[in-house]
Formats: structure tokens, sequence, C-alpha cells
């Protein structure tokens, strides 16, 4: 019992720490802070305490957390492996967010010694919301009870009735639009590492025009606009066949609501970092914006798994 609990634990540290990394690794993007400890990796500027620059300081504070939250993720693994690998789902969660905790550190250590290029960049988040995401199915899994119990894949889940069932379509439509929200994530991830914010002043129009010139920063910037709204308008539709099919699914009903508020929220983060361009508010915005992108990844995940067990 107390292995059990430390796991409990260990799974929410863990969770919560990937959500710190990410946050930080944004924070390093947006302040330009990337070259802050030079081409040196894992010390900085060849020091193992960096001399006191605000980039140098981004930097390999991010760097330490990284590593930190790495030895939780490990630790969470490893009491996957003891307490529950009898339950392939806890298993395929842990080992998930301990390679794409692996690979983005190698992606970042490679963007600090050798140049990459902003396509390359852009995975880095991606990863990294991945391992995010992988942590946080593990901890919900963990303190559900779901991999700490005898209990089959299809009774897992607590508050989901044997009886509560979806279709397989509802399933599909689900997987599909978490699979497409990591395409807008990349994309969005993209406009940050190419700086193409600025590509399109106003909100909801592109620089005055529905439809603006499709080059450079500014199309980059149309196209992350036009992707978020689509995922929204996906999502409505998700959130709008959940109450109208599945209103005996609470579990469902709640998180597909959650999801529109989540969607809605960001839509509404992203106004605000092109209105707050060039203000002390603007690393606020931007911050918000990948805060937000992460809990409704989360949950999107979440519902993922949770249609699975419930596809008639």
């Amino acid at each position: 019992m107390q292995a059990q609990k430390q796991f409990r634990w260990v799974s929410l540290a863990t969770t919560i720490g990937m959500g710190l990394v990410l946050l930080m690794g944004a924070l390093v993007t947006k302040t330009e802070s990337g070259r802050g400890c030079g081409d040196d990796w894992p010390l900085c500027n060849g020091k193992f305490i960096p001399a006191y620059t605000i980039e140098s300081m981004i930097e390999y504070s991010h760097r330490a957390v990284s590593g930190l939250v790495g030895l939780l993720v490990l630790a969470a693994a490893i009491y996957t492996w003891v307490l529950a690998r009898r339950h392939k789902e806890a298993l395929l969660f842990a080992f998930s967010a301990l390679f794409f905790t692996v690979l983005q550190a190698i992606l970042g250590a490679m963007a600090v010694m050798q140049p990459q290029s902003d396509a390359v960049l852009a995975f880095h988040f991606g990863f990294s919301l991945v391992a995010f995401s992988a942590t946080l199915l593990l901890a919900i899994g963990v303190w559900r009870g779901d991999f700490l119990t005898q209990a089959s894949a299809k009774d897992m889940g607590a508050g989901t009735a044997t009886a509560a069932r979806v279709s397989r379509k509802f399933r599909n439509t689900v997987w599909i639009v978490a699979a497409y929200s990591y395409i807008v994530v990349y994309v969005g991830a993209f406009v940050r590492h190419t700086d193409s914010s600025g590509g399109c002043i106003g909100w909801p129009l592109c620089n005055g025009q529905v439809v603006p010139e499709l080059d450079g920063a500014t199309g980059i910037a149309f196209l992350h606009r036009v992707a978020a709204a689509i995922l929204f308008l996906a999502i409505a539709y998700i959130a709008y066949r959940a109450g109208k099919t599945y209103q005996h699914v609470a579990v469902i009903r709640r998180s597909s609501r959650w999801a529109l508020l989540l969607a809605g929220s960001q839509v509404i983060s992203g106004a605000l970092i092109v209105y707050t361009l060039g203000t002390d508010w603007y690393l606020f915005a931007a911050l918000l914006h990948v805060v937000l992108i992460a809990c409704l990844f989360g949950i999107l995940c979440d519902m993922c798994v949770r249609v699975r067990r419930m596809a008639a």
C-alpha cells in the first residue's frame, strides 16, 4: 500500500513537472533565450554555474528543471513496471512519456550545439506536449485506481458504468479531432519559432482582410488562425453530439464541455496575443496560450482513452 501511495504522488509530481517544462520551453522561445548558453550543452557557456544574464538563466533553469523532471519520469516508469505492468495502457503511457522526454531532450541539445530549421524546432514543443499528455493520462489512471486494481480494461474508469457505450463513429471522431489538434499545435509552434505572430495585424480579420496575401509571416499566421477555427468547430460538434446523443454518459458530456470551453478560451488568448504585441502583456498572453492548449490536448487525449473503452 505504501508503494502505491508513493506511485500516486510520483505520477502527480511528474505531470506537474512536465507541465512546467512545457511552459518554460515556451518561455525560452518567446524570450529568444535558446542561445543563452551559447553552443555548450549540458554546461552553459562552458560553466556549471552560468554568468548571470537573463537569457542564460532562463535557458539554464529550463535545462535544470527538465533534468529533474526527467528523473521523475524515469521513476514513474519504474513504478509502473513494478506495480502496474499487467495494464498495457499504464505501460504505454509511462514509457511513451519516457521516450518523448528523452527525445525532446536530445532535440533540445541538438538545437543548442547545431542550428536547426524552424520546422524541426517546432517538433520540440510537440514532443514535449505528447510527453506531458502521457504523464497526465498515467496520473489520471493511477489516481482513479485503474492501474492499481485487478479491474479489466472494460470496467476501468471511475464513474464509467459498464452499460455506458458510445458508437464507433463517435469514437473515431474524437480520435480524428485529437490528432488534428496536434497538427494545430505544431503550426502554432511553427508560428512561434518563425516569429510570425505579427504576420496578421488585427483580429478576427488579418491585416484588415478576410483572406490576406498568403506569403511569409502573414501566410503562416493566417494558416494557424484557420486551423484553430476549424478545431474549435470540430470540438463544438463533439460537444453537441455528446450532449444530444450521450446525455447518459456523464464523463463524456463533461469532458466535451470542458474541451469546448478551453477551445474557446484558446481562440480568445490567440486574439490577446495579437492585441498585446509590443506591450508588456505579450509574454503573459503567449504563455497563457500555451497553458490552454496543453490543457485542451490533455482533455482530448483522455477522451480518446475513455471512448476507446466505451466503443460498442
